[in-house]
């Protein structure tokens, strides 16, 4: 691979940037949880924190990491039958019954907006045979996600003394739901009307998080409670198509403080826009192609964020190979943009060829050949008229 520099797009960023800067930084918000953090969802920047890495029990926060995995099963309609097991776990449940026929789409609403300890339970039996299996896979994921200062023994979070998390590591975990467009829209539902067979009337439940009728915006996620890990809650908001999540981790006033770092955030800082998806970047040669190159293009936006009077110092540089050899498909990586923030890298944004190239045949290129030679010969003809 080639670098080329691409001071002229640097500088471009710079400048969309670039605002009057100010010597005094955000207050933070006063916090009583005894551990929390605010994070920019499409970055995963940090904005205010307190203890974020000190391990704590996360009660049913621990529901957000047992949800992903149900989600990313891809068995989301699959009907599950209920093991007996499941209904004997208290307190919280969403009235399942010993062998009731369920599908895992139902119970992952149950889980997140009725806070099912069975749910939990009959999801994990469903997808791993029982539950010491089903925390293995949790941890595996968790890991992947790189919430490193976790450990899962169950899918609900009842008391363990092997069952812990970070606050960090609760919004790394929080962010990947957030990423899932189904679970998404699980965690911004306020309520959910399920049939109940064998009855008359059907299942409601309601969303646990009165944020989202407290405060503008909020759009998830997920309450947790037990005395070990007081109350908690993973919240996030939307405004102007800009997403901030806060965690607090037994806090005296839940509501109060995750509204309270959401609010800030939106206040003291701002999404810049770094990268727009489609930048073209340079271009590529094909050997014997048609077209003879491709342009290279930014397969995704990039946006980052930057405190509210403040300019970011921006820095990128292309990696583009010298050439590609055909056939080239539409959309195809053909190379990489990074991208740093304050001398830190901070990304690396796929370069997608912009069109596609074919191989020219040797027939091809003596047809071509031969089409230039006539356009020669006709040269001094056309000019003599």
């Amino acid at each position: 691979m080639r670098i080329v520099a691409k001071l002229a797009v640097v500088a471009m960023f710079v400048a969309l940037l670039a605002v009057p800067k100010s010597s005094a930084s955000p207050r933070a918000v006063p916090m009583q949880a005894v551990a929390a953090v605010l994070m920019d969802v499409g970055s995963g920047e940090v904005l205010q924190s307190r203890n974020m890495h000190e391990r704590q029990p996360i009660a049913s926060l621990t529901k957000i990491m047992t949800a992903i995995l149900a989600a990313e099963s891809g068995k989301l309609d699959a009907v599950v039958v209920v093991p007996p097991c499941a209904v004997l776990v208290s307190p919280r449940n969403i009235w399942l019954s010993p062998g009731e026929n369920i599908t895992l789409r139902n119970l992952v609403y149950g889980l997140l907006l009725r806070s099912g300890n069975d749910a939990a339970v009959a999801i994990a039996y469903y997808l791993a045979g029982g539950v010491p299996a089903f925390a293995a896979k949790m941890n595996e994921r968790a890991k992947e996600l790189g919430a490193v200062n976790s450990n899962f023994v169950n899918p609900h979070g009842l008391p363990h003394d092997d069952h812990f998390s970070t606050a960090y590591d609760v919004g790394l975990i929080t962010r990947a739901l957030l990423g899932n467009a189904f679970l998404r829209q699980v965690v911004s539902t306020a309520r959910y009307r399920v049939p109940w067979a064998g009855r008359t009337y059907d299942r409601i439940w309601h969303n646990t998080n009165r944020l989202l009728q407290l405060m503008p915006g909020a759009d998830g996620v997920k309450t947790g409670w037990t005395r070990a890990a007081g109350r908690c809650l993973a919240a996030s908001a939307t405004r102007q198509g800009w997403q901030l999540l806060a965690i607090v981790l037994n806090s005296p006033d839940r509501y109060g403080e995750t509204r309270a770092l959401l609010e800030w955030g939106f206040a003291n800082y701002q999404r810049v826009v770094v990268v727009e998806r489609g930048l073209y970047l340079g271009s590529v040669r094909v050997i014997r192609g048609d077209p003879p190159s491709v342009g290279a293009v930014a397969a995704r936006e990039l946006a980052w964020v930057a405190p509210q009077g403040r300019s970011l110092a921006v820095a990128t540089s292309v990696l583009l190979p010298d050439y590609v050899r055909p056939p080239v498909l539409p959309g195809s990586v053909i190379g990489t943009l990074c991208v740093s923030i304050e001398k830190r890298e901070v990304a690396r944004v796929p370069l997608l060829a912009d069109q596609g190239a074919v191989h020219t045949s040797w027939w091809w290129r003596l047809r071509h050949l031969a089409q230039q030679y006539v356009r020669f010969l006709d040269y001094p003809l056309r000019w003599s008229t």
